[in-house]
């Protein structure tokens, strides 16, 4: 039985912009590290609508406190940018976003330069993905999800072979029809095919998720466990809504959920699984789980 580790100190650099002409905006990044280590594993995060690169502290510190080193670019979609909603890059920004993320592995160095004493310590055979709501799907395409067309079609593969491994917070389920009129009409891209997704991935769901995005309920957010081969875990929260107990900041106040052992499970559980899934064998997997807080499962 291993114990938790006592956490170092962290050092964050934010924020770090790297030129994306493509992009129509530069992409800002916030990089965050532990002060001491050697062979860290790295985390790229994408943040769910609105947020930003200084969103997930209650995550982002745990992680980065104890051995990872965690990535975090701000995406068009963020209230920071303020995008119009006829600004033509809008209908394109579910790809955009998967496109920051390959951008920040794809300059790995820059970032890893740019942060000081970085330099040379950080494991690139160990790259995972994750990311919260809208980020989680973004993150799941990396893992091999595939958005589908008006006709069920799948769309192209965007999965990264860098990624050995996910974790997707709330992440939103099928589309078709299990929409909502109003998801359908605005987010016609929220239409993802798990069957390709065979990277391994911990799902995470709060069993009040009732999203006004999907008719289904809660169970539409455990789809990409449920509908995905390979090795899948899924942590099923019990009592949680959309914010899963405060992931998104300290008294965030789009917390509706608050419930700081609900986020120290969290904290724990995705550590564990993502230290056990990239080989580092310093973790306890699977995690214990309260009865009380949520449920366990793998396939």
């Amino acid at each position: 039985m291993h114990a938790m580790p006592e956490p170092t100190p962290v050092i964050a650099v934010h924020p770090i912009t790297l030129s994306a002409a493509d992009r129509g905006d530069d992409l800002h990044l916030r990089v965050s590290a532990p002060a001491s280590g050697r062979e860290l594993p790295v985390i790229v995060f994408s943040h769910g609508f609105g947020q930003s690169a200084t969103s997930y502290a209650p995550l982002v510190d745990f992680w980065a406190s104890h051995g990872f080193v965690v990535i975090q670019p701000t995406h068009l979609d963020s209230r920071k940018l303020s995008l119009p909603s006829d600004d033509p890059r809008t209908p394109l920004i579910w790809r955009i976003r998967v496109a920051d993320l390959r951008r920040a592995l794809d300059r790995l160095d820059r970032l890893e330069s740019a942060v000081p004493g970085l330099a040379g310590r950080l494991d690139r055979t160990r790259i995972a993905v994750a990311g919260h709501s809208w980020g989680a799907q973004t993150a799941s395409m990396l893992l091999g999800a595939r958005v589908l067309d008006a006709d069920g079609n799948p769309g192209e593969d965007l999965s990264d072979p860098r990624i050995k491994a996910g974790v997707l917070l709330a992440v939103t389920g099928r589309g078709g029809t299990d929409l909502s009129p109003f998801a359908a009409e605005h987010f016609p891209f929220m239409s993802p095919s798990f069957a390709e997704m065979t990277a391994p991935a911990l799902v995470v769901a709060g069993d009040h998720d009732d999203s006004p995005l999907s008719v289904r309920g809660p169970d539409w957010f455990t789809d990409a466990y449920q509908l995905s081969p390979g090795s899948k875990s899924l942590l099923t929260l019990h009592g949680a809504e959309h914010s899963l107990g405060g992931i998104s900041g300290y008294e965030a106040k789009e917390t509706t959920d608050e419930n700081p052992e609900r986020v120290a499970l969290i904290q724990r559980v995705t550590w564990a699984y993502l230290r056990d899934t990239l080989g580092l064998k310093d973790s306890t997997w699977p995690a214990p789980v309260q009865s009380t807080l949520g449920r366990l499962e793998s396939k």
